[in-house]
């Protein structure tokens, strides 16, 4: 009987895994079929040799990161501005996506394109335009310090100021985009809560706390918990071009993707960089673990699983 339920129901669902046939060979190829390549890490890559024959080291590339000097610091910036991101880019992206809601519906594909632009600009062309507002001689900020009788700024040679410029340039090309998401989930609210609470006397501040903030609650904790996925990469595009990699700024802008492409580049020894990337992957997995199970005790409806 249960074969036979079993072929009745592939009989009626053949149809939908033919449909998800072609995403899931994409899937197998590009997400499973490389963890073959985890192997790279525990091996010192001899390139006549191939991968496979290679003779194994076991975990001598990690001492390559763990033993460094700059291990700590690169760890702690990379922790410390993936931290800011999450923090700063969530609050802004939900306000932006309430004044959306409240305020900007007559304007709204404007707004969204507007909002929406920055996420499809590469840093190379966003690094450009930083300098033309952050330059020593001839950006905006410099001269308007001289115009006011203060003097200018060579920011590119100031690492404290790169903590606010770096977090600036997240919110600015990534806020957009995640206020498109929540705004998303706004407009699928049932409008009769909304009327119900004008009815009862409700303010639009209590309308906000009560009801959009409580909808929205599930979605901001699944995207955080993505991000917290994530804390332990860096957008490697924005660090390298933005500060164009200026030795002056390592002391707050190097991270580990950037730390591992500059050690790449002299030592040339694939081993290594596999070897930090699998400890990436390990610490977020076991993020993701940790921040699901915080998740499920707050709300349910916002665990990934």
């Amino acid at each position: 009987m249960q074969k036979k339920k079993f072929a009745r129901d592939m009989k009626k669902k053949y149809p939908l895994l033919l449909l998800a046939l072609p995403g899931i060979i994409l899937v197998f190829l590009f997400n499973y079929l490389p963890l073959t390549g985890l192997v790279i890490a525990f091996k010192d890559v001899d390139y006549s040799k191939g991968i496979f024959q290679s003779d194994w080291v076991g975990f001598e590339n990690f001492k390559f990161f763990f033993q460094s000097n700059d291990a700590i610091r690169v760890t702690r910036n990379t922790l410390m501005m993936n931290a800011l991101f999450i923090i700063f880019t969530t609050l802004i992206s939900v306000s932006v996506a309430i004044l959306l809601y409240y305020v900007g519906r007559r304007m709204l594909r404007v707004t969204q394109t507007i909002l929406f632009l920055p996420y499809l600009i590469s840093w190379i062309v966003a690094s450009y335009a930083l300098e033309a507002f952050i330059d020593a001689r001839y950006g905006v900020i410099n001269q308007f310090l001289e115009m006011l009788g203060m003097p200018t700024v060579n920011f590119y040679y100031q690492p404290g100021y790169w903590i606010v410029i770096i977090t600036i340039c997240y919110i600015w090309k990534s806020a957009g985009y995640y206020s498109i998401l929540y705004y998303t989930r706004l407009i699928g609210i049932d409008p009769t809560l909304y009327e119900a609470a004008e009815i009862d006397g409700a303010s639009t501040w209590q309308k906000i706390r009560y009801i959009t903030l409580y909808m929205l609650r599930p979605l901001i904790i699944m995207l955080c918990i993505i991000q917290v996925g994530n804390i332990f990469y860096s957008d490697f595009g924005m660090y390298y071009f933005l500060t164009r990699d200026n030795g002056m700024l390592y002391p707050v802008t190097d991270v580990i993707d950037t730390y591992i492409f500059r050690a790449l580049k002299t030592i040339n020894d694939p081993g290594m960089g596999a070897a930090v990337g699998l400890f990436q992957s390990v610490m977020g997995f076991l993020l993701v673990v940790g921040a699901n199970t915080l998740a499920r005790k707050v709300d349910e409806e916002g665990a990934i699983f």
